[in-house]
Parts: C-alpha cells; sequence; structure tokens
C-alpha cells in the first residue's frame, strides 16, 4: 500500500470518530434540555440511580450512605420509599434531576433511618453505625431515649464540609474509658454508680475482731518474766609470776522494771583462790536506762569471809557506756567499787572492749591485805569475734595495781604491786 493512500485512510477513520463523538453529546444534551422537541421523551439509556440494590451492601455501610442493600436486604417500606422517590415524577415521565442549579443532590427526600441489624453492637449504635434490636437494647437505654429524635436530613448540596452536629451519644453502664477516650460512648457520673456487691454495715464484732484485746505482755513494761545467764569474762591468763583463772559472771531473772541478780567472780593462781565472791542484788529501773540496785555480798578470799550490805546504781550512761557504782558497808568498813566498760565495734562481729575497775576503802583491813583510800585498779583490752550474739571467744591484755598499804601488804606477802597479764577465753550468755 503506498503512503499517499495510508495518510488519505487515517484521515477518513478520524473523521468517523469525531462524528460519532459529536452525536453521542447531542443525544444527551437533548435528553437533558427541557427545551428541545425530545425532552418528553423518556431516554432508553439512562443511567439507573445510586440507589439500585448491591447484594454485598451491609447495615453499617447503609447507615454511613456508602451503599444501598438489595431488596432481598432492605424491607419493604425503605423499598417502597425510594421508589417513591425515583418515581416521584408525573406518569410516564422519568425523574429528571436539574444539574444544572449547581444544587447537586440538595433536594433529594431524607433516606429513612437504617433498618434495625442482629448484630449491632452498641459502639457502632452509638457512632450511628447501626440501629439495634428491639431486644438488644437495654430497658435503661429505652427509658432515657424514650423519644429519639429524628437525625436531620443530610444536605448534599453543599458536600460534606459542614454536616450538621449530631447529639453526644448516650451515657452507657458498661462505657470503658478507652471507649469514651474515642467519642463512641459516655460514662456514667461518678455519683452515680453502684457496688455491684453493697458494702455491709460495721458491726461492734467486726470493730472487736479488728482490734483485738493484746495481752498485757506485749505492752512496754507490762509482766513478762525472762531470764538471763551470762559470764562476760572466763578466762585463762598468763604472767611473769605464773597461770591463772579468772570468771565474772551474773544470772537474773525479773522484767523491765524489777529484776533479781546473782553475781560472782573470782580468780585463782598457782592452783589455789586468790579470791572469790558472791552477791545477791534486786534492781528497779528508775530511767530508761539507770537501775537503783540494792543486795548483799559475801567474800570468801582473801582472809576471813566477810558478809555486807550493797547499794548503788547501774546502767548505760550517754554514748553507750556501761557502768555500775556501788557502795559497801557492814564488817571490814565501809567500801566502794566502781567499774565502766565500752564496746567499740570494728565490724558487725568484731568488737574491742576497754575496762577499768577501781576499789576504795574507807579503813585498813589487815586481816585481808587491804589498806585505807585507793587500793586497787585494774585496766584491759578485750578483742572478741561475735560468731553468735550468744557465744564470742576472745584475747586480750590486763594490768593490775595496787596502791598505798594495800601495795605495801601485798609487797610483804612476797607479791608484786602490779602485774600485766595476757589473757584468753570464751564471753557467752544464754
Amino acid at each position: 500500500m503506498s503512503r499517499p493512500f495510508r495518510g488519505t485512510l487515517g484521515l477518513l477513520l478520524a473523521c468517523g470518530l469525531s462524528g460519532a463523538a459529536l452525536a453521542q453529546h447531542a443525544h444527551r444534551h437533548d435528553a437533558h434540555d427541557p427545551t428541545h422537541a425530545d425532552a418528553g421523551r423518556p431516554v432508553a439509556d439512562a443511567t439507573p440511580p445510586a440507589s439500585v440494590g448491591v447484594p454485598a451492601c451491609s447495615p453499617e455501610h447503609a447507615a454511613m450512605g456508602h451503599c444501598t442493600p438489595g431488596a432481598s436486604q432492605a424491607p419493604a417500606d425503605a423499598h417502597d420509599a425510594h421508589d417513591a422517590h425515583w418515581h416521584s415524577a408525573a406518569p410516564g415521565q422519568p425523574q429528571v434531576h436539574d444539574h444544572g442549579q449547581g444544587e447537586g443532590h440538595a433536594n433529594h427526600a431524607a433516606s429513612p433511618p437504617p433498618a434495625a441489624a442482629a448484630g449491632c453492637t452498641p459502639q457502632h449504635a452509638a457512632m450511628g453505625h447501626c440501629t439495634p434490636a428491639a431486644s438488644e437494647v437495654p430497658a435503661a437505654a429505652h427509658e432515657q431515649n424514650a423519644a429519639p429524635e429524628q437525625p436531620p436530613p443530610h444536605d448534599h448540596g453543599q458536600g460534606h464540609a459542614n454536616p450538621a452536629a449530631s447529639p453526644p451519644p448516650p451515657a452507657a453502664r458498661d462505657c470503658t474509658p478507652q471507649h469514651a477516650a474515642m467519642g463512641h460512648c459516655t460514662p456514667s457520673p461518678a455519683g452515680g454508680t453502684v457496688p455491684r456487691e453493697p458494702i455491709p454495715v460495721v458491726t461492734e464484732d467486726d470493730r472487736k475482731a479488728a482490734f483485738p484485746v493484746l495481752a498485757h505482755g506485749h505492752v512496754a513494761h507490762g509482766a513478762t518474766t525472762y531470764t538471763r545467764v551470762k559470764f562476760n569474762r572466763f578466762e585463762a591468763w598468763d604472767s611473769d609470776t605464773g597461770s591463772g583463772q579468772a570468771w565474772e559472771g551474773s544470772a537474773s531473772v525479773g522484767g523491765d522494771l524489777h529484776r533479781l541478780w546473782l553475781r560472782s567472780s573470782g580468780s585463782r593462781t598457782s592452783g589455789r583462790t586468790a579470791s572469790a565472791n558472791a552477791e545477791l542484788r534486786w534492781s528497779r529501773a528508775v530511767a530508761r536506762w539507770w537501775d537503783v540496785v540494792a543486795g548483799v555480798r559475801h567474800d570468801v578470799e582473801p582472809g576471813p569471809a566477810r558478809t555486807r550490805g550493797a547499794v548503788g546504781l547501774q546502767g548505760i550512761a550517754p554514748y553507750q557506756f556501761e557502768v555500775s557504782a556501788l557502795a559497801y558497808f557492814g564488817e571490814g568498813g565501809l567500801a566502794a567499787r566502781l567499774e565502766a566498760e565500752y564496746d567499740m565495734r570494728f565490724t558487725n562481729r568484731l568488737v574491742l572492749q576497754p575496762l577499768i575497775e577501781v576499789e576504795l576503802h574507807a579503813q585498813d583491813d589487815p586481816a585481808r591485805g587491804i589498806g585505807s583510800g585507793l587500793s586497787k585498779a585494774e585496766a584491759g583490752l578485750r578483742l572478741r569475734y561475735e560468731i553468735t550474739r550468744r557465744f564470742a571467744p576472745y584475747v586480750g591484755v590486763a594490768h593490775e595495781r595496787t596502791f598505798g598499804r594495800t601495795a605495801r601488804f601485798h609487797e610483804a606477802e612476797g607479791e608484786d604491786s602490779r602485774e600485766t597479764r595476757l589473757v584468753a577465753g570464751v564471753r557467752f550468755w544464754f
């Protein structure tokens, strides 16, 4: 085929397509122009309205206007109303939409409310997506919404820019905070909530069960009685003059206010008892950390046995110093004994205990080798390790010295007036 012939054929095809398009445009213009001669004749290929039933249209989409349920899905009254809207023109005349006025769908009749859906949840109903069935609506909702207001018609001529303000959803009993935050429901007022199980009235028996009367022993300074046996020193020692043993212990029974004490101390040197005594005391708490003490003391060694009365004060001074000050009176004249000790904790179990004891006498007692004034003083350091709070071995050093006439009495017996000893022992209580 020659090139001129192909150009002529293409020009003829373009003219034919242009003529078909102009004929179709003229046909549509005649159908919408009321002044046209054939305006009253119905158009055979008019596009059906958007309300033709769609088999897959759900009630929720129908309520939002996204589709129109089919004849088998939509109720009869809605179908009739839709038909009345479509065939509202004169008999034999199709309904003609005036698109030339620029109003769009503004003059359409208001769509009926969506039909009740069997599976309509309260959340979808609150958003207007569906209408719950009568059996699903609680009685309270029927009472609160006895006369529901019909939603205003939607003006499609103005588009969706200015929809009518929807009323707030009604209050729901089971409205969760999450749904309330999304506007799906309105929670009930706090004042109107009622607990599912009413709180019973508190009775006198309930108060007695909640606040029982405590036993008197649980009260401070009550009538509780307890016992304790404690050996503060139970040791062996070694010095230049020989070796020996020493002890100091006590046993007590009673409460926080009143206690009965049995105390004993002494020493042995080179297989013989150098000193020994026993005391029976009664104590009464007079302050938070202080007790008044009264009792008797019996001395066995040195010299002849003596029994004397005792009175004094014992307790814990500031900075946790354990202090005891006792005066003795009776056979052998008046005497006094002062003791003080302190626990220095390096760790929770390693403790260093310094101790000092001083004895004073008002008169000489040559039979027991004691002179008047300051007769004897002892100082010591003992480092213990508390394996438990009740048992602690220790090692240490002790220095003892006599003064005045007491020192001369000892020297006359061939004893030194001062002595330093290395000690090792255990401290325990139960």
